[in-house]
């Protein structure tokens, strides 16, 4: 292993280099070989979406990628958010999102009846289709089609597949964008009326631009906010008005039958409107001013009230002031309620979470949270319900999920997880909403065990009630082992605490489930994938063991599918067990040693054990690219050996970064000393490379080791200083931890990068922390330092490329870069 101490020519450098030519300029959009486009134009698996009593299955093909000419589409950015203005809905738009707004990019809907196998073809729109909205009783779905110039609501019967719209182009979905709130349509309890956010009649034209009336102006208060650094922030007045403009919305209660809309309550900006389990009441949660430059919309304050089913407010249930908190993925959160939520069953109650540590979880104490219950009619106060050691966050697996509760059928009860940053453990409470009732511990675990994650709770279509059969509930997990992930599906009683497995996968496959068809678990949708085999979902019969296949999708081989492909263990200096999957060229003779591409992405760890296990699965269909994310595979196509994903863990729990450069160090040099020792590489011709924090990482390994002959790094974040409230897992902020920021900054040491760096940016870049001006500044100290860097800004892309063309010229000048400086590079 080969630690490079720092060198100290900072001044002679920059005199050098301001005497020298630098190329500049835009170029036109490159191709990379056949091979490789032919791997990137294969489309994504299509999604499926099962109806909430298990009949019907709805599969939706997906575009596979969109061109430069839509990413061009104007917009606005917005409070964090970034608003396509001509449909009023979302900027970008994921393939397949609930939260994103609820549109998508399907291009048709296939209408599978599970009972008798039958299909049915959905007449409707045939591009920018959302996924299935599925009314409670399962007779109909609603769905949202993308025109070019707004967002129109239809409706299909199942029974039929017939198709109609229900509204014209006047759906306000750019007030759901934001992860926390609400879709833009919603059933209501009687299975024939939709509540959906229109845009209002009257608004009128966007207000233009104006010659400004005076400076926007910012004053501290005198109280700590720290804040992360956020993007696509308001910055003036007109920013204000246009925010106003684009997100207010008047709620309509759609007829299903006649699609009349009748208004509902008054026009706002609803980040939530719901409706109560009994359909008395609604829950409105509308944002209001003053409205802040400094953090997203998200976190602006919030009215928080309980209408009548007319749309009155009955009850305020609290004004909630602007959150200047640090990130909740750190244990931060707001100082007034959040996490509002319904409780199901005949009588309503809103059930919620307070802090009982101001919100900061460095500030000490006994309790962190408290979970609180407000009953129906609504006329007392808040009942606490049991209070939590650590801060309550989601029992889903999914990150994105803000719901902290999923309820028990009748409502009586509800699973809520605690977890601690520090430690990584994890406590799994039932709280029971009879008073007097105490809360019980459901099970314990560290979530830095892959291995025994006891899976996460299974909710019934579209909600937060769990799919129950009278004491059993349902876990799904990844299953992860030293193999590799095979998820399973669990039943677990909530009074006994006993486990049974219903469904473990096993062998050279991956087999997800995708959904419980009814209470007993005896049916579930899997869907079944191998390293060769494109996925394709499943109906499984758990009782009798019978497996029929409902869909029949396959590509053509490709050079992925052909490559050689294993997982590899290794072991780093300190005993850590490491691991990564390998993928070989098509033909590759055992003992060649090839150029080789190491891709990674670092990932914090309170302790050891945790470090060491292996994540993902060798076993996933390899054929396709569906993302920048993985677009890196193809240099197989071009005669290299690619480790993916190779285990990079930082180990210390919250002081993990006081070593970071060492143990990055470590986990790189292991890699390598495998690749050596399998024959597969030599040391002269690996490079790095990595996207964001992977990018962050590369830079660092270059910065701090001789172990890369190059380096591809893409929208990454190389000076800590410019993110000085915490980064990534960091809690810490600058002046806390001000040795730890600098070292761990690559920007700092950019004297010391002696191999060859490629540079991406996302011009339009919104993940927090990496501003574009992170590689533009990294490349102009590289510049003027002497250093061999190449930056390439990419127009009109996000965080992760989107447009075909922006995906094409990437992996060309990849492999003309590493090609140059890793296949070629002189020992």
């Amino acid at each position: 292993m080969i630690i490079r101490s720092r060198i100290t020519t900072v001044g002679l450098a920059i005199t050098v280099s301001l005497c020298s030519a630098a190329a500049f300029g835009q170029e036109g959009y490159r191709s990379p070989p056949q091979a490789a486009i032919d791997v990137l134009d294969i489309p994504p698996p299509p999604a499926a979406s099962v109806s909430p009593d298990g009949r019907w299955m709805v599969v939706t093909p997906l575009k596979a990628m969109p061109s430069i000419e839509d990413r061009a589409a104007p917009m606005a950015k917005l409070g964090g958010l970034r608003v396509n203005v001509t449909t009023n809905g979302p900027y970008n738009t994921p393939r397949y999102d609930l939260n994103s707004s609820y549109t998508g990019t399907g291009t048709s809907y296939q209408l599978l009846d599970l009972s008798d196998g039958g299909e049915t073809s959905v007449t409707a729109p045939n591009q920018k289709l959302g996924p299935p909205l599925w009314s409670p009783d399962s007779s109909r779905f609603a769905f949202l089609h993308t025109a070019a110039t707004g967002i129109e609501l239809w409706v299909v019967e199942a029974s039929s597949g017939e198709a109609r719209a229900l509204s014209g182009l006047s759906i306000n979905a750019a007030r759901s964008i934001d992860s926390e709130s609400d879709a833009p349509c919603a059933w209501m309890d009687d299975n024939a009326h939709l509540l959906c956010h229109f845009v209002p009649k009257d608004r009128g034209a966007a207000p233009k631009m104006g010659v400004p009336a005076g400076p926007a102006i910012q004053q501290t208060d005198g109280v700590e906010a720290p804040v992360w650094t956020f993007t696509n922030l308001l910055t003036n007045t007109y920013d204000e008005t246009l925010y106003k403009y684009y997100m207010t919305s008047q709620p309509m209660v759609v007829d299903v039958a006649t699609g009349d809309a009748t208004a509902f309550g008054k026009p706002g900006i609803y980040e939530k409107l719901s409706q109560s389990d009994d359909g008395k009441y609604f829950l409105s949660i509308r944002i209001a001013e003053p409205y802040s430059y400094l953090v997203p919309a998200s976190r602006f304050p919030k009215e928080v009230e309980i209408l009548d089913s007319k749309g009155k407010v009955i009850k305020k249930v609290a004004s909630l002031p602007m959150n200047n908190a640090g990130p909740e993925s750190m244990g931060w959160a707001p100082t007034g309620a959040r996490g509002f939520q319904w409780r199901p069953g005949s009588s309503a109650g809103l059930v919620y979470v307070e802090p009982l540590d101001g919100g900061d979880p460095k500030n000490e104490a006994e309790f962190r949270d408290s979970v609180k219950i407000l009953d129906a009619p609504f006329k007392g106060k808040p009942r606490e319900l049991m209070q939590t050691t650590s801060r309550l966050v989601s029992p889903d697996s999914d990150w994105r999920s803000h719901a902290l509760f999923k309820f028990t059928e009748d409502g009586s009860a509800a699973m809520a997880k605690q977890f601690a940053w520090a430690t990584r453990a994890s406590t799994m409470w039932l709280i029971k909403f009879d008073k007097g009732a105490e809360p019980s511990i459901l099970w314990e675990h560290n979530d830095d065990d892959w291995y025994g994650d006891p899976g996460s709770p299974v909710a019934k279509a579209g909600g937060d009630v769990l799919l129950q059969n009278g004491d059993w509930i349902y876990l799904a997990g990844e299953g992860g082992s030293a193999d590799g992930d095979h998820p399973f599906l669990d039943r677990y009683n909530l009074v006994s605490g006993e486990t049974e497995r219903l469904l473990a996968t096993e062998g050279e496959n991956y087999e997800e489930i995708v959904a419980v068809l009814d209470d007993d678990a005896s049916k579930v949708v899997t869907s079944f994938e191998t390293s060769v085999d494109y996925p394709n979902y499943f109906l499984r019969d758990l009782q009798s063991g019978e497996r029929t296949a409902l869909t029949d999708f396959s590509q053509p081989k490709s050079a992925l599918t052909k490559a050689i492909k294993q997982q590899i263990n290794y072991v780093r200096d300190d005993g850590i067990p490491l691991s990564g999957t390998l993928y070989l060229p098509e033909g590759y003779k055992k003992g060649t040693r090839l150029p080789t591409v190491v891709w990674a992405y670092p990932r914090e760890f309170a302790n050891k054990d945790g470090a060491g296990q292996v994540r993902g699965s060798s076993y996933k269909y390899s054929g396709m690219s569906e993302s920048t994310a993985t677009d890196y595979m193809l240099f197989i196509t071009q005669g290299y050996a690619v480790l993916a994903n190779a285990a990079m863990p930082i180990v210390g729990g919250l002081e993990a970064n006081d070593t970071y450069v060492p143990q990055l160090v470590a986990n790189a040099d292991a890699a390598i000393n495998k690749l050596v020792e399998m024959g597969v590489s030599d040391r002269d011709h690996i490079g790095a490379a990595g996207l964001s924090y992977g990018a962050f990482m590369t830079m660092n390994l270059l910065t701090h080791s001789d172990l890369f002959a190059s380096g591809i790094a893409m929208n990454g974040a190389y000076n800590r200083t410019l993110t000085p409230f915490g980064f990534q897992r960091e809690r810490r902020t600058f002046w806390e931890a001000e040795d730890v920021y600098m070292t761990m900054s690559p920007f700092m040491h950019a004297p010391d990068v002696n191999e060859p760096v490629l540079m991406f940016h996302g011009e339009i870049d919104s993940n927090t922390g990496t501003y574009p001006i992170q590689s533009q500044r990294m490349f102009h100290a590289l510049k003027g330092l002497g250093g061999n860097a190449r930056l390439v800004m990419m127009p009109y892309e996000d965080h992760i490329y989107a447009a075909r063309e922006s995906r094409l010229h990437v992996l060309a000048e990849e492999f003309d870069w590493f090609d140059k400086y890793v296949k070629k590079a002189k020992k």
